[in-house]
């Protein structure tokens, strides 16, 4: 089933990355949450750390700097020890982050202990080692009191110094009026008796849930220290980051299957117009929507279509045409073998193995035709462009013309610079022979022929004539195979209603135009076959090109 469907394969290989993605995903949240968790921890501990440091560095001596540090891990209730700096191994990370005052916190997620580093002012060469295992309400409420003490070495100036470290907080740190906090009459009565307390918020379509710390200042009814709000750590539930997850996928899967499910129905049009075609219904065409690899494969299919049409009915035509033409000459061959047997007479015997050899002639001359004409209809020819100068074959085959004693006048327009094109000599001689041959079975007198570049750049080749013309309602039509305008005059001219076909094939495959008007100064029809002069070629070096002829011409002068 999977070998012989594509949609097949490309869903489950779409399965098999939606799981991939899956597990990427995952493992990414699982990433992210712990690094999350990590800046987290650091962020709360970054403001208390540089508070005790600074606690630290105002004991004037080593003893009292220790016995500061017993009071703070009675205080807290952690073990706080005065370590050397040298005993504990900081990598780079964490001594940019000691080197900027702030905390290194290392989390052991299998004890769940908390191991926190604080560097000291003015005494690198010792650290205090923290090790938390839990936060309580008692350490909490622990924490204003550093901050207070801090403070009492600048009376007056509270509010101002509390703004200098605020940078060091992740939360809030501020002196606020009783009367302007949310508190009821039994908090502002524990605040009175000098009590800290801890108040609880949940905002969802804020910042979710908060704690603040509030602690009175002593000396003060009025004031109190405000910690907070600080948001609690919002770890993504299991279930819901899996509910979002299998979500996520299913409207991913959906959204797949509705970019394949056009194309699957574009898919089975084609196969269902292919297998018409097999049956011979060549009429089914596929609609053409957009601009996309199906629709280019859908206009293909057309194109094709079209072509394979075109040459079935060209081939129709061609067999009628071919057994209409090859029946008047072969009954003649016919009629003069059975004259010959019947007939003793020597001059009249010879006069009808000439007319033999006449038809036999024609006979040769139209299957070349046919040929020509049939590998120039059925597909793309053995066709090898060279630079060929445009002028050369125009004179040669003007003297070819002349040279059959045609009684028509041949002009051929002078070119006033050597033209060099891009084209296959054989294929552009034999344009212009049945041009010219064209030409000379329905002119009156004259023929002129021309050629050189046009405005545009594109090399042509122009055959007029001035005799009666072509009527334009009949112009389109001349350039089918076997089209006659005139049955009767192009019988006795010896024409077979091929040479326009193939010269407008050859122009088709020079990637040009043949057109037919009237001829402004000799009155009948006039032929022009445009092509590319230099195919493939940029516009720059063609302006280059026509620069060329100015630049030697200047140099001359």
């Amino acid at each position: 089933m999977f070998k012989h469907s594509i949609f097949l394969r490309i869903y489950a290989g779409l399965v098999i990355l939606v799981v991939l993605v899956a597990v990427f995903g995952y493992l990414l949240v699982q990433i992210i949450n712990y690094q999350r968790a990590q800046e987290y921890r650091e962020s709360l501990t970054d403001g208390m750390a540089y508070i005790i440091s600074e606690g630290v560095a105002r004991q004037p001596n080593l003893q009292q700097k220790m016995d500061w540090v017993s009071d703070a891990s009675d205080l807290l209730e952690l073990p706080i020890h005065y370590v050397e700096a040298s005993k504990v191994d900081i990598t780079r990370a964490e001594g940019r982050r000691i080197a900027e005052r702030k905390a290194v916190v290392r989390w052991d997620a299998e004890s769940g202990i908390a191991y926190i580093v604080v560097g000291l002012r003015d005494d690198p060469g010792h650290y205090l080692y923290i090790k938390a295992d839990s936060i309580t309400e008692r350490q909490m409420k622990a924490l204003p009191v550093f901050i207070l003490d801090y403070l009492v070495y600048y009376p007056g100036q509270e509010k101002e110094y509390l703004a200098r470290i605020q940078d060091y907080f992740s939360y809030p740190v501020s002196i606020e009026n009783v009367q302007n906090l949310p508190l009821d009459s039994e908090q502002i009565g524990r605040l009175r008796l000098d009590h800290s307390i801890i108040l609880y918020r949940d905002n969802a379509s804020i910042r979710g849930t908060t704690i603040s710390i509030i602690s009175p200042i002593p000396g003060s009814t009025s004031q109190v220290l405000v910690m907070g709000p600080v948001p609690l750590f919002n770890w993504m539930p299991f279930q819901l980051a899996t509910g979002i997850t299998l979500l996520s996928l299913f409207v991913l899967s959906l959204g797949v299957y509705g970019l394949l499910v056009p194309m699957q129905r574009k898919l089975r049009e084609v196969s269902y117009a292919l297998n018409k075609m097999k049956s011979g219904n060549m009429s089914l065409r596929l609609p053409v929507e957009g601009s996309d690899e199906m629709s280019t494969l859908a206009s293909s299919y057309n194109n094709m279509s079209d072509h394979i049409q075109r040459l079935i009915e060209a081939q129709r035509e061609l067999m009628r045409a071919v057994s209409h033409e090859l029946r008047t000459p072969v009954a003649r061959i016919r009629f003069g073998v059975e004259m010959m047997a019947d007939e003793d007479d020597y001059d009249y015997r010879l006069q009808q193995v000439e007319q033999i050899d006449k038809d036999i002639e024609a006979l040769n001359t139209l299957i070349d035709e046919i040929m020509t004409y049939a590998k120039l209809e059925q597909g793309m020819p053995s066709i090898e462009f060279e630079q060929i100068d445009l002028y050369d074959v125009l004179n040669q085959v003007a003297q070819e013309t002349e040279a059959l004693k045609t009684q028509k006048i041949i002009e051929l327009h002078p070119m006033p610079v050597a033209v060099t094109v891009e084209a296959e000599r054989r294929y552009l001689h034999r344009v212009i022979q049945n041009l010219v041959g064209n030409a000379v079975r329905y002119c009156d007198n004259k023929i002129l022929i021309s050629g050189g570049l046009d405005q545009d750049g594109q090399a042509y080749v122009c055959v007029e004539d001035d005799g009666p013309g072509i009527p334009e309602i009949d112009r389109a039509r001349i350039f089918e195979a076997f089209a006659r305008l005139d049955d009767s005059r192009t019988r006795a001219s010896g024409g077979y209603g091929l040479g326009l076909s193939i010269v407008s094939r050859i122009a088709y495959w020079f990637g040009g135009t043949i057109q037919v008007d009237q001829s402004p100064t000799m009155g009948g029809a006039r032929f022009t076959m445009t092509w590319p002069a230099q195919r493939y070629v940029k516009k720059s070096k063609r302006k280059m090109l026509e620069k060329k002829p100015e630049e030697a011409s200047d140099h001359l002068a």
